[in-house]
């Protein structure tokens, strides 16, 4: 089995999205995100890229979580950049979930430009969490049913507003039925 190594002056890209217990303060978040920058420039990686995208639905319930705050890395640099990164993720409390991809295999690191701002990680002002109104332990199980909206295209029309045509297949629907 060969091992593809990137040439002098190239590197790896990747995105690592993580995602934050919803209940984490400003200062718990950004630890987290100062630790991470010392850990891509320890590993002589080069931070590209640093969005938050807030707090958000997860698409299903982690460690009794319904949301997250969610955060988005993308970096230049090797394998051991990829492995260090997800060690700290682990090992940080406040994380609940982390994935990484690598997104393109040979990137010229001098020719890339890179603004402050883009790489600046964002205080999070997040407001206090929201309850669903679907939160009732009864909905969960299932004892309530949930609510069930009428469609109105299924009920029948009034007979006045059939249509000709309809009124020809009522009229021979019910002439079938005499004979």
């Amino acid at each position: 089995m060969s091992r593809q190594v990137t040439a002098p002056g190239r590197a790896k890209e990747y995105e690592t999205i993580y995602i934050l217990r919803p209940d984490i303060d400003a200062d718990g978040a950004e630890r987290i995100g100062t630790r991470l920058a010392e850990v891509v420039t320890r590993e002589a990686g080069r931070l590209t890229k640093v969005e938050t995208w807030g707090r958000r639905r997860l698409a299903y319930d982690i460690a009794k979580h319904r949301r997250g705050v969610y955060v988005y890395l993308k970096y230049l640099g090797g394998g051991k950049v990829v492995s260090e990164i997800e060690r700290n993720l682990r090992l940080a409390d406040g994380v609940l979930k982390y994935q990484t991809v690598l997104v393109r295999n040979d990137v010229e690191v001098q020719g890339l430009t890179v603004a402050d701002e883009d790489v600046k990680f964002e205080r999070l002002e997040l407001t206090p969490i929201e309850d669903d109104r679907d939160d009732s332990r009864e909905r969960q199980l299932g004892l309530i049913e949930p609510e069930r909206r009428v469609d109105r295209s299924s009920e029948a029309a009034p007979a006045g507003d059939l249509d000709e045509a309809e009124e020809g297949e009522a009229e021979g629907a019910a002439d079938e039925e005499e004979s």
